[in-house]
């Protein structure tokens, strides 16, 4: 069975309690299949270190509604249970003319008609609750939340007026979280920090186990995880692409970049493409023998210091590009192309300096769906396409070059935010994350090259 971990807003606990989740069903001997609503990069992280299984992104706005249904079929069909963790609120969404929370995790229930599990953040609550669940469970009847969890309760009084206060809707208490400072994920400038990070992460994981088993009212919870799937019959179209051609692409993988969505990754191998993994940080030298060069997001910035003293790897990637590799570049990526990063005490790094560019740490928070118009014909996309992407970031440029790409606009509003994104010698670099599931051709316009 499958079911949907929902929050009634962000920050109200969604990520450790469905870690807790993850946990404690492996801890059973559960295969488990995880996805996460939307474009985040860091939860998929700690999924996958609990289930051993990728997890799975489900954005409809990346990709479609189409891909949605196929990508959870396909994934969740060997497991015998699947779990979904939502984005930001229940309803949190972009307003369009099928939805008016298109891409919210509600819309993901409907779409794959999933129950809904809503954790509510009771820590400033007491009987007021029944009015916010009670308008969650009936805005929108096809969204069917079959019950809810309590997180942050601070005293069994407390508990009993939070009860009082549900009464009027009726619905069953699936789990009661009280106040659990211990069991805090850590966090930094763009959330989470990432399991490869931390290093007490298997002590926080048993500790969710351990909470799980007496947090959850597993009488009212075991049936819906018991309860036969569904089947749905669609199938993955990217498992059906032809390969085109022998190509070996070096991809960053480190503590320093890790922003990869496993689909892109799977759509890649299943073009031909041979993936060779490489660390900026560690490693000397890129792969032998190549034919692209793939730099994901992450946390430069956070290591700027050892990516700057690796005088090897800079001068081996410096050489490669220079020689007319093809090099994509992603938000971190393309910082670690630049000439210099400015971290956020103000202290500047050397980079690859193949980009006419500072990256420079900001306080303010870039953050995301963007339409991004091609301003420049090249190889690959031509003139005024428009690709579909996700930015989120601290950081801004200092450029010396007006040779700008992409004219970056808000997807919902679509005003323009800024110009930004390089096309130099081959490479291909902007702060925009792209889902690779809508844009097979481009692909496959470079392995013809």
């Amino acid at each position: 069975m499958a079911l949907i971990i929902a929050g009634e807003r962000s920050g109200v606990g969604k990520t450790t309690i469905t870690l807790a989740l993850l946990s404690w069903l492996k801890n059973q001997g559960k295969s488990v299949q995880s996805f996460k609503v939307g474009p985040d990069y860091i939860d998929p992280m700690f999924h996958t270190a609990v289930t051993g299984l990728p997890c799975r992104n489900l954005d409809p706005i990346l990709t479609s509604e189409d891909y949605v249904r196929s990508s959870f079929s396909h994934h969740s069909a060997n497991a015998e249970i699947s779990i979904i963790e939502g984005v930001m609120g229940l309803y949190d969404g972009v307003p369009n003319s099928n939805y008016f929370a298109y891409g919210s995790t509600a819309h993901i229930a409907k779409l794959l008609k999933i129950p809904v599990i809503l954790i509510i953040d009771c820590s400033k609550l007491s009987t007021s609750i029944g009015a916010i669940v009670y308008g969650y469970v009936n805005l929108d009847r096809e969204v069917k939340i079959v019950g809810i969890v309590l997180n942050k309760v601070g005293t069994e009084k407390h508990l009993s007026l939070l009860k009082e206060g549900l009464k009027i809707c009726s619905i069953p208490i699936m789990g009661i979280w009280f106040r659990e400072k211990n069991i805090e994920l850590p966090s930094r400038h763009l959330g989470l920090i990432p399991t490869a990070e931390i290093t007490f992460y298997q002590d926080i994981i048993q500790q969710l186990t351990s909470i799980a088993q007496n947090n959850f009212n597993w009488n009212l919870l075991t049936p819906y995880l018991e309860e036969k799937k569904s089947h749905l019959d669609y199938n993955l179209f990217y498992f059906t692409l032809k390969k085109t051609g022998k190509f070996r692409m070096a991809i960053a993988y480190d503590k320093a970049f890790n922003f990869y969505y496993q689909d892109n990754l799977d759509i890649l191998e299943k073009l031909g493409i041979e993936l060779l993994f490489f660390s900026p940080i560690s490693d000397q030298k890129i792969p032998d023998n190549i034919q692209g060069i793939y730099l994901g997001g992450g946390f430069p910035e956070i290591f700027a210091s050892e990516l700057a003293n690796n005088n090897k790897m800079k001068e081996s990637l410096k050489q490669a590009i220079n020689e007319g590799i093809f090099t994509y570049a992603e938000c971190g990526g393309m910082m670690y192309l630049s000439e210099k990063i400015i971290d956020f005490n103000g202290k500047s790094w050397e980079m690859i300096g193949v980009l006419p560019n500072t990256a420079i740490m900001s306080k303010k928070l870039t953050l995301g769906y963007r339409e991004a118009k091609i301003l420049i014909d090249n190889k690959l996309i031509k003139n005024n396409e428009i690709l579909r992407g996700h930015e989120f970031h601290r950081a801004k440029n200092l450029s010396i070059s007006n040779s700008s790409i992409l004219e970056i606009k808000d997807y919902y509003t679509q005003q323009i935010l800024s110009y930004q994104g390089w096309q130099i010698k081959n490479i291909y670099a902007s702060y925009l994350h792209i889902h690779f599931a809508n844009y097979i051709s481009f692909i496959q316009k470079l392995l013809k090259q």
